[in-house]
């Protein structure tokens, strides 16, 4: 264990797998099929959770009274998954969780998607069992920033708030993981404001900037400088 940490706990989409990369792909795709452009700059929402009905609604009041909802959804989905049978960790993350292993460290995943989409996705990489806790959206009634899930897997892991630490890609998921009393290590996805991170304690480019023990050390001493 590094100092007063006992457990970590990992976002999935856009953090430990680039889900969001997938996820944009699959749906400018099928604005293309149409014609259409897909407005990028207001496709990610400021909440965890499932945004695809709307996704669809816009589609369908862009390409009006022929477009086939079924067929489109159908379309998308052949893609997604095309996408992802070749989508592995995160550049960094698997060294990350080995580095983990060996310092005796228990591993959660706390995300606002269902348990079917995250342990489908970590189980195709052989990486499920990795994970002591797994806290998915569809187990709690608030996606993040709501601290729900984060409350759910530090309850699953039997450890308090201040000795673990969370890992998140997205603003809210840094705002959920506080509000559940967490210390918090972002690395932010390409779609979202680098400069939005500032309630995180370490802002990072990718789990290939540092060794895992060198990052809990940092984290650990900046929050011993704050008391």
């Amino acid at each position: 264990m590094v100092d007063d940490i006992e457990g970590l706990i990992f976002d999935f989409d856009g953090l430990l797998m680039q889900t969001e990369t997938t996820l944009l792909e699959c749906w400018r795709t099928e604005w293309a099929h149409h014609g259409l452009r897909l407005d990028e700059t207001t496709f990610f929402a400021d909440h965890g959770g499932d945004t695809s009905e709307q996704h669809y609604a816009d589609l369908a009041a862009a390409v009006g009274p022929a477009y086939d909802r079924a067929a489109s959804h159908a379309r998308r989905l052949a893609h997604r998954d095309l996408l992802h049978q070749t989508l592995d960790l995160a550049p960094g993350m698997r060294a990350w969780l080995d580095e983990a292993a060996g310092l005796g460290l228990p591993l959660a995943v706390a995300s606002s998607s269902p348990r079917h989409w995250v342990h489908g996705h970590l189980n195709r990489r052989g990486e499920l069992d990795r994970f002591a806790v797994r806290a998915c959206g569809d187990e709690v009634t608030g996606h993040k920033p709501d601290p729900s899930v984060y409350l759910l897997a530090l309850t699953r892991l039997g450890i308090p708030a201040a000795r673990a630490v969370a890992f998140e890609d997205t603003p809210h998921g840094v705002a959920a993981a506080k509000a559940a009393g967490l210390r918090c290590v972002a690395i932010p996805n390409p779609y979202t404001d680098p400069t939005r991170f500032g309630a995180a304690d370490l802002v990072l480019r990718s789990a290939l900037d540092a060794p895992l023990a060198a990052v809990l050390r940092s984290v650990a001493s900046s929050v011993r400088s704050q008391v």
